[in-house]
């Protein structure tokens, strides 16, 4: 089976920012994890590999045929399952071949192992479906499931998947990791998943420097980075010393020549020695001492460079820590209050019945259950964005929701402004302390909502709930880390584990409960 080999490649957007500038990477005939930053252009470079976007410069060659899956669907003309196989015409002559209405001619071109073929890649992929079935009968979870079963389906060369288990629940996800531990040949599959990225043979870290590749799945990736990290530090630690050391020896070099100086004019004016004796001295001290001032100043603006090198290695690799404010919620504080709470929509059938649930003091818990069972729907019903049909909800804290989407920010307004929005009591000093307790200094608490990445939105939506001046106590996360890079997902855990609130999590997330110290679920 053949890799895939990027070469010298560059690319800018259509408003000509410079995505890629000679970018080169292999990805061999394995499953390889993409990862990095939002914005560093995971998504477009599946799309140059597959041929979807036009190359400015440089070379991707290797696989002849890849199947790529978007993170939104792309049902362009499909309509029944067979229509996303592109066999729909196949089926359509099976099925008149069954009521005994194909010629002759037709029956020797059927393909009598289409169906059973078909189902079976369904099967992979946990689907239970004939191919006939309209896709509009499928939740979403069910389609990215159907669409990766008809990738590979057509087995390409390459697979490239763009982040395939968003959204999907805990069984959707288990089938997907499942199909692709079964599957032989090249597989780029970008994501932010790290129990997804734990079945990975390599990992490749897509950066504004470039690509790097890393053997092994997450945790080796992680390791690595690790040690980067620690290697990081010591060269920091080290390009202080030099500083240090720097500073010390001009501050000597600058003793030893006042001292010198001052010997020089107490000779001339006892007059022990010459004029001229003492003004050749004098020129030598001045020549050698110019010549070493200048040595001690090439080296000085060496060491800071090197400092500023060293600073800036850290920067990248250090995880981001923030200072969260205490909330102040007591141990045995009644928190949330629901019971038998009822909620349908409109014509159909109640989609919550019965639910109840009581948090106390700073628990963190989180609703579980697949694809359509009403997660959402209970978070919108206690954040009061929606009105159960029976039953009660007493939010006895102050209470905020934060989605995936943040949407209690808005594009067009900046970070201050919207602390100021969502925070009209607190006064200018207060505000502009708590943003910059989150990393909102100077210029950047007046960037615009809407220009931010997904990891700067959420710590934007933190400062303004975690830093209110009345302090939520009890924050309401719905699927909050999915489009998240990996940097944006672990600033998250590092907000959520310093906050000491109550959580009530959403989230098919494994990795990310356990890391954000979830105790207790709500299975619905």
């Amino acid at each position: 089976m053949p890799s895939i080999s990027v070469a010298s490649l560059s690319w800018h957007t259509p408003d000509n920012y410079p995505l890629f500038d000679d970018l080169s990477v292999t990805f061999g005939t394995v499953r390889t994890g993409l990862v990095g930053r939002n914005g560093t252009g995971k998504s477009t470079l599946l799309r140059l590999i597959a041929g979807e976007l036009t190359l400015v410069s440089g070379t991707i060659s290797g696989a002849t045929s890849v199947g790529i899956l978007h993170q939104s669907a792309d049902l362009t003309g499909a309509v029944t399952i067979a229509d996303l196989f592109g066999v729909a015409g196949q089926v359509a002559l099976l099925e008149r071949a069954a009521r005994g209405e194909a010629t002759v001619e037709e029956l020797a071109e059927a393909d009598w192992t289409l169906e059973a073929r078909i189902e079976a890649a369904l099967a992979g992929l946990g689907l239970d479906l004939p191919a006939e079935t309209p896709l509009e009968r499928l939740s979403g979870g069910q389609r990215t499931r159907a669409r990766l079963a008809a990738l590979m389906f057509d087995a390409p060369d390459a697979l490239l998947l763009d982040e395939p288990t968003n959204h999907l629940d805990r069984e959707g996800r288990a089938f997907v990791m499942e199909a692709l531990q079964g599957w032989k040949g090249c597989a780029v599959i970008a994501s932010h998943d790290r129990t997804l990225l734990e079945g990975m043979d390599a990992i490749v870290e897509l950066t504004s420097l470039g690509a790097k590749t890393y053997g092994g799945n997450y945790s080796a990736y992680r390791a690595a980075k690790d040690a980067e990290l620690a290697a990081a530090e010591q060269g920091l630690a080290k390009a202080e010393r030099g500083v240090a050391e720097t500073q010390a020896r001009a501050q000597a070099a600058a003793e030893r020549k006042a001292r010198t100086d001052r010997q020089g004019r107490q000779m001339r004016a006892s007059g022990s020695q010459s004029k001229m004796l003492m003004d050749k001295a004098k020129e030598r001290s001045e020549s050698s001492g110019g010549a070493a001032a200048r040595l001690r100043d090439r080296q000085a603006e060496e060491a800071g460079a090197a400092l500023e090198e060293a600073r800036a290695a850290l920067e990248v690799l250090e995880p981001l820590a923030m200072d969260v404010p205490p909330s102040g919620l007591a141990a045995g504080r009644d928190v949330l209050k629901v019971a038998g709470l009822r909620f349908g929509y409109p014509g159909g059938a109640p989609l919550l019945d019965d639910v109840s649930l009581t948090i106390r003091g700073p628990e963190r818990v989180a609703i579980s259950g697949p694809n359509g069972a009403g997660k959402s729907t209970l978070l919108a019903c206690l954040a009061g964005a929606l009105q159960p049909q029976a039953g009660s909800v007493a939010v006895q804290v102050p209470a905020v929701l934060i989605d995936q989407h943040m949407s209690l920010l808005h594009p067009d307004e900046t970070v201050a402004e919207a602390f100021a929005r969502l925070d009209p009591d607190a006064g200018e000093n207060a505000r502009r302390a708590v943003l910059a307790r989150f990393l909102f200094r100077g210029e950047d608490a007046h960037r615009r909502i809407g220009t931010l990445s997904g990891g700067q939105k959420m710590r934007a939506g933190l400062a303004c709930t975690l830093g209110h001046s009345r302090p939520r106590q009890l924050l309401l996360l719905d699927e909050p880390n999915n489009h998240l890079d990996l940097v944006a997902v672990e600033t998250l855990e590092a907000g959520l584990n310093a906050y000491d609130g109550a959580l009530l999590v959403v989230s098919h997330d494994e990795t990310f409960l356990r890391r954000i110290g979830v105790g207790r679920r709500v299975e619905l």
